[in-house]
């Protein structure tokens, strides 16, 4: 029993040092999301490249239905009440840390034989480090236009970092960011 509790203790420690993406959200106030009932996506979309659907486009608007449907809209290629799009972006990073750490000061005396002078300093040395590493970060936006009035009433942008998981399984890493931006869409999902 002990060993169960120490390993959910390490899993629940874990899960909270996981990062998410970064969410940020704009919605217009003056939008009345209960009037809308039906939904489309724009054509072209954002990530359709060169006059045909991008697999990316595909698995955005299968994440996207889910997403709406679950909020009772109801899909309508011919007449749409709101236009659902996408852009995505990847851009390469630079991360700089610099942290101080302290080093070997200069110490009174020589030490024992002249090889330990410096260890016992009577005041400490610091000494600045710096990394330098590369990311790569994915930004996607999601959209959604009033049909009638032309004009976007709510957009959520997704952030993250990528790493090799993100790429090997690029399927429910767009899934997992189009659900990530619905957390805070205006209609939440129904029961």
């Amino acid at each position: 029993m002990k060993k169960i509790f120490i390993a959910l203790a390490m899993a629940v420690s874990l899960a909270g040092c996981a990062t998410g993406p970064s969410v940020q959200v704009m919605s217009d106030p003056q939008a009345n999301f209960a009037s809308y009932r039906t939904f489309g996506f724009a054509q072209p979309l954002g990530t359709d490249r060169n006059g045909y659907q991008s697999q990316v486009s595909t698995a955005l608007m299968a994440s996207a239905r889910r997403e709406m449907e679950a909020r009772g809209f109801v899909y309508s290629a011919q007449q749409p009440q709101l236009l659902v799009n996408f852009n995505a972006a990847l851009a390469d990073r630079v991360r700089v840390n610099t942290v101080s750490e302290p080093t070997m000061g200069v110490g009174m005396g020589v030490g024992y034989y002249g090889y330990r002078g410096g260890l016992y300093a009577p005041y400490p040395v610091y000494q600045d480090r710096t990394t330098v590493s590369e990311y790569k970060e994915g930004t996607l936006n999601v959209d959604v236009a009033d049909v009638v009035s032309k004009r976007l009433i709510w957009e959520g942008v997704v952030t993250k970092k990528m790493d090799s998981k993100a790429y090997e399984n690029i399927g429910a890493t767009i899934d997992s960011a189009v659900s990530a931006a619905f957390t805070k869409f205006p209609v939440s999902p129904r029961k």
